[in-house]
């Protein structure tokens, strides 16, 4: 039997039968290889999403891989039996935003794939067709399912416009960030430091192409402060302000991490006196998407080391503890429909 799971409201879940929502004009069906949990699910399951950005009952989802079974009126045909992923932001397409390619920042107000509306944590997911990116026939779906995270360090590192030869760093060492050194690496630059809390995490940052590791700490040798770009993916206020002091003067910051609501910020004396360029990313556009799948099929992306755990959905409750635990060896944690 299909199954799907439904978070009825904080911290109650059930798993429910599914019936597949034949695609409507303009949508694609499609039958759900692997979903990805992150710590934005574990606050929908908690009840600690921000106001607006989630709406219950809901099936949860947003980070997932799977083939096109069925297609609606006005979609080629050639999409079907085609291997996908799929952006998870609904966007009007017609705001002065949507126009200018920033859909993430979409003026109708947000509506997202398994936070507003349902999810990959389901047999099938029906969306949007012009929501798909295509990826090779031969290519790793369990891969492919980190691919929603990938495009959101993608957008930080469109940003950050590193040239081949700079110095760069990335601060954090999850998920996230273990995809910026790889989206670095891929464009050879002259130095690639990674700075963390978790020593354990450097042997895999070598492995992508770091050429340094460092952990912050306060008994360590001081950080350097010359660094052409770097992208902060830890989520903490402490990590955005160590990420700007590793920049030279001039340099360019990327934040990607949402610390909690009241977070001391960074000095904006020392942002202007030092003339940093910082930028912010909530979210991929379609974009970096494209740009994701590209690198993704060009074999640049290797996301499968991050992956610890593959459990069957009705392990949702497993999972959404596992994520939250803490323990070092759990990296990325996938349900199978």
């Amino acid at each position: 039997m299909s199954t799907a799971v439904v978070v009825e409201a904080p911290g109650e879940h059930r798993l429910i039968a599914h019936t597949p929502r034949e695609p409507g004009p303009g949508e694609a069906l499609v039958r759900v290889h692997a979903v990805g949990i992150c710590g934005s699910d574990r606050e929908v399951y908690q009840g600690n999403r921000p106001e607006g950005y989630v709406r219950y009952p809901l099936t949860p989802g947003h980070e997932w891989s799977g083939t096109v079974e069925a297609v609606g009126a006005g979609v080629p045909d050639s999409l079907a039996g085609r291997k996908v992923v799929g952006e998870g932001f609904r966007n009007c397409q017609v705001c002065d935003r949507c126009h200018a390619g920033e859909t993430t920042l979409c003026t109708a107000g947000y509506e997202e794939t398994g936070f507003t509306r349902p999810g990959a944590m389901a047999a099938t997911l029906t969306l949007p067709a012009r929501l798909l990116h295509v990826l090779p026939d031969d290519c790793d779906l369990t891969a492919a399912a980190l691919l929603e995270p990938a495009a959101c360090v993608a957008a930080a590192a469109i940003k950050a416009n590193a040239l081949p030869g700079e110095r760069v760093a990335v601060v954090g060492t999850g998920t996230l960030g273990m995809f910026a050194v790889q989206f670095l690496k891929a464009g050879s630059p002259g130095e690639l430091l990674v700075v963390g809390t978790r020593g354990e995490r450097e042997a895999l940052s070598r492995r992508y192409g770091a050429t340094d590791f460092r952990t912050r700490s306060a008994e360590g040798p001081p950080l350097p402060g010359d660094f052409d770009v770097v992208i902060e993916t830890a989520g903490s206020a402490d990590a955005a302000r160590t990420s700007a002091a590793l920049l030279r003067r001039g340099g360019r910051l990327v934040l990607t991490g949402i610390p909690a609501p009241g977070a001391q910020g960074l000095d904006p004396t020392d942002l202007v006196v030092r003339q940093l360029e910082v930028h912010t990313v909530f979210g991929a556009p379609p974009d970096a998407w494209a740009h994701t799948v590209r690198v993704f099929a060009a074999g640049l992306l290797d996301p499968l080391p991050l992956v610890t755990h593959e459990l069957p959905l009705r392990e949702f409750p497993r999972a959404i503890e596992l994520v939250g635990s803490g323990d070092p060896g759990v990296g990325k944690v996938l349900l199978r429909p």
